[in-house]
């Protein structure tokens, strides 16, 4: 256990912020897995949406450093892919 003060204050700090990233990082996963449960399910009108929804939630997870830029536009990419196969 830390004795210094601000070693105090960083693992406080540090529980925050990975908290915070945590959020956003599950946030994304499950609105991309809403896009492959639309996809298996064949509904093309609620695949698009969900990719609408997904791309959001990436781009907000790319925003706050959560995810990378480049990480980001992959997997928009690829759930774009996908779901554009289907029509």
């Amino acid at each position: 256990m830390a004795n210094i003060k601000s070693a105090k204050k960083r693992i406080n700090t540090t529980a925050k912020k990975t908290l915070r990233n945590k959020m956003i990082k599950s946030r994304a996963k499950t609105a991309v897995k809403k896009v492959y449960a639309a996809k298996d399910s064949g509904n093309i009108k609620d695949a698009s949406a969900a990719l609408s929804l997904a791309t959001s939630a990436i781009d907000h997870a790319a925003s706050k450093g959560v995810l990378h830029k480049n990480t980001a536009a992959r997997k928009k990419s690829r759930l774009a892919k996908m779901v554009n196969k289907l029509n």
